[in-house]
């Protein structure tokens, strides 16, 4: 079926994982999926290993294309490949849509489709791609932004956020929640990257009344956000909210609350050099001892061990992307 179909562009010196992540996540949706690249074979990625193009460019028809991907990497050297930008340009013409994972924003703009658009891309790299396309409106905060038929993504594993996005946009929010299950991911709402995930620990919530109290909390997991205020909220009592809320969410709104908020610390941990106290008071725990503790029971390690672990991936050097 066309409209259960993925084409992904890869190129030498590709990030692999702006591929296989997409592709795993479609793949376990059921779409069929077709690599593509300068030429057939194995292509090198950026770690040296070497993923198999499925077919050449110049053997690939671009009207055929329903969806289109384009990977990020080290472009700079790709945007000069023309044969590359033109397919990129004719498919993105008869495409339902087309996405960018990471970098490959870049290609896109190459293409001329990013003109009067907004878009995203790696954060280490959005100041370079609005100097270089300044037709482009670069929002440097989103996971990924939709403009119309066009979506570009952030970096690297945000390319699984967005094409979870697209498979609820096509077969629904159950089967994208089932993908995410079976991969252990989390299913990401539309935002920017402050709009933490919808979790796997927790229910759906079966009302848009108990929905929009979620997307509160996501949304700023810093307020107060006292019983009273996410009660008023719902338009409930304090008391059946608490009830409603527990039976739709499988859980009570404090324990809620205290899993988004560490959640929040975590990725500001692994992504920022802010203090813990720093931290602490702007996600709600007041004092960096009462994040410590909420961390260590939740988490299992204290926050500064979590930073060593997982702080250097996500302050990847800025010239190991595009270069």
């Amino acid at each position: 079926m066309k409209s259960r179909s993925v084409t992904f562009v890869i190129f030498e010196d590709h990030d692999q994982l702006d591929l296989t992540g997409p592709y795993e996540v479609f793949a376990e949706a059921g779409y069929r999926c077709t690599v593509v690249a300068p030429e057939a074979g194995p292509v090198r990625s950026d770690l040296g290993l070497s993923i198999v193009a499925d077919r050449a460019l110049a053997g690939t028809d671009p009207t055929s294309v329903d969806t289109l991907i384009v990977t990020g990497g080290r472009v700079r050297s790709v945007r000069q490949n023309r044969e590359l930008i033109d397919w990129i340009a004719a498919a993105a013409g008869k495409a339902r849509r087309v996405a960018s994972v990471c970098t490959g924003t870049f290609l896109l703009a190459e293409a001329g489709l990013l003109d009067g658009r907004r878009a995203t891309t790696h954060w280490a790299e959005a100041s370079r791609l609005a100097a270089d396309y300044p037709a482009v409106t670069v929002d440097a905060d989103a996971i990924y932004v939709k403009d119309g038929r066009i979506w570009t993504s952030a970096g690297v594993t945000a390319g699984m956020d967005l094409a979870l996005a697209m498979v609820e946009a096509d077969l629904g929010r159950a089967a994208a929640l089932d993908v995410a299950r079976t991969l252990v991911l989390y299913l990401r709402r539309p935002g920017s990257q402050s709009q933490f995930s919808v979790p796997l620990w927790s229910s759906q919530p079966d009302s848009d009344v108990i929905r929009t109290v979620v997307d509160a909390v996501h949304a700023k997991p810093g307020d107060r956000h006292s019983i009273e205020d996410l009660a008023a909220l719902a338009g409930l009592s304090p008391r059946h909210f608490q009830r409603r809320f527990t039976r739709e969410v499988g859980m009570p709104p404090a324990g809620y609350l205290e899993r988004v908020r560490i959640e929040a610390a975590q990725q500001a941990l692994a992504e920022t050099e802010l203090t813990l106290d720093t931290i602490a008071r702007r996600y709600g725990f007041g004092t960096g001892e009462t994040l410590r503790r909420s961390f260590h029971r939740l988490i299992g390690i204290a926050p500064s061990d979590y930073r060593d672990r997982f702080g250097t991936t996500a302050r990847r050097p800025p010239s190991t992307l595009v270069d």
